[in-house]
């Protein structure tokens, strides 16, 4: 198959994306007035906690065992690579474009993430519906596909709440901590109320210690002696130390993203899909309790459609906003030629070394993920915190008008690589 007839192979599954991208568009501009701002977070939130575990879970329980996984298992340490190449990457274009501090875990989230969820759920089987699919039988092939979407979409969602969303945590909790020491010392906890005037001694003290060493040691001494705390309050039980100090640690980590819903769909799929008992007794309409695959599979058909039509409608009203045209072009050149030239570099390694086996339409996939615009879930994560999300709509449409372009590019000379 020729150059030509491959683009014209890739560029269906793009059209399909950019089409329910415009829809989306419409429903949300002010005229109509569908998809609101409220009407748009309450569908993040029914995307977050019910349609896309249910998707990964049905698609993963349905398409993979623990042969297919055995064979897969480069998947997840390409993921991982992107992600942390992506990471490097993005901190470097923060560092170069001087990025806002505010701004810089949503330019790093954009670098690292990659749509490794609808897009390729909607790119890979579509291509093996093609007529003139390049990857052999269209059954074996769509079967095949599916089971590598449903991974990567598990991983991606994975990778992106629990790498992306600290990155954002990280970067907007200095923002909010600030916030919240001023209403604490404002608006003390009932309970709690002080003289206003000793609160403004603490930090008057505070901001001594920490920027002014120049003041006299008499005023820093009645200044300590005012703020001193209670004996009885001081003598801390070492136990309550150490608990306070791992309360701290898993504050930082925060583990609880670790199992966000589309996490624990990831394990439960994987769970039903490579132990035998479960899969007899849930997958297939021969299974005995098949009613309950059939109810997540239907659940989870609503996730993509409704991730694309909020990415549409997270594209309109963002004029004049004064993004650095620098760093739209940075994030640009670091997802769309950085990335994809390094992702060559890797397969191709894993490929001479055989590390992966030699299935084209696995090598695709593994250079696609590489070549990928922004994840959709760093939208949902900036208006999760409240921080960039207007900035986050910029960067989303210009990424994704270009990935037009540059995946259907891609993903013809990927075909072309590994065939």
């Amino acid at each position: 198959m020729d150059f030509l007839q491959l683009f014209f192979v890739a560029l269906m599954p793009i059209l399909k994306v950019l089409l329910i991208t415009a829809i989306g568009t419409f429903l949300a501009i002010e005229r109509f007035g569908i998809l609101r701002e409220n009407a748009r977070k309450h569908m993040n939130t029914m995307v977050y906690y019910l349609f896309t575990p249910a998707l990964i879970c049905s698609s993963l329980a349905k398409t993979l065992t623990f042969k297919s996984m055995v064979m897969l298992w480069f998947m997840p340490l390409n993921v991982l690579l992107i992600y942390i190449i992506g990471t490097a990457l993005g901190w470097l274009l923060v560092k170069i474009t001087r990025v806002p501090h505010h701004l810089q875990g949503l330019v790093m989230g954009c670098c690292a993430s990659g749509n490794l969820g609808s897009l390729v759920f909607i790119i890979v089987p579509a291509l093996c519906k093609e007529r003139s699919n390049p990857f052999g039988d269209v059954d074996v092939c769509y079967r095949n596909g599916l089971a590598y979407a449903s991974l990567s979409m598990a991983l991606g969602s994975t990778y992106s709440w629990s790498i992306v969303y600290n990155i954002v945590r990280i970067y907007s909790s200095k923002i909010s901590n600030v916030a919240k020491v001023e209403e604490s010392i404002v608006n003390p906890l009932p309970g709690t109320e002080t003289d206003p005037e000793d609160h403004s001694k603490c930090s008057i003290r505070a901001l001594f210690t920490a920027e002014d060493k120049s003041q006299p040691n008499d005023r820093m001494d009645q200044l300590e002696v005012e703020c001193k705390v209670p004996d009885e309050q001081a003598q801390v039980p070492e136990k309550l130390k150490i608990m306070k100090h791992l309360k701290i640690l898993a504050d930082k980590i925060n583990l609880r993203t670790l199992f966000a819903p589309s996490t624990m769909g990831a394990i439960i799929g994987l769970t039903i899909g490579v132990v035998p008992q479960f899969r007899k007794l849930l997958v297939g309409d021969s299974a005995p309790l098949h009613v309950f695959q059939d109810s997540a599979n239907m659940i989870g058909d609503a996730s993509i459609p409704s991730m694309i039509l909020l990415l549409g409608a997270n594209l309109q009203g963002i004029k004049g906003l004064g993004m650095q045209f620098p760093l739209i072009i940075g994030i640009i050149v670091v997802k769309y030629i950085a990335l994809p030239a390094i992702g060559i570099g890797i397969v191709k390694g894993a490929v001479h070394f055989s590390l992966i086996h030699p299935d084209p339409l696995y090598q695709f996939v593994l250079l696609l993920q590489f070549a990928l615009p922004p994840a959709l879930v760093v939208s949902t994560i900036t208006q999760l915190f409240g921080v960039g999300e207007s900035e986050c709509s910029v960067i989303m449409l210009a990424t994704y008008s270009c990935a037009a372009v540059s995946l259907t590019f891609w993903c013809t000379f990927f075909m072309w690589l590994v065939l």
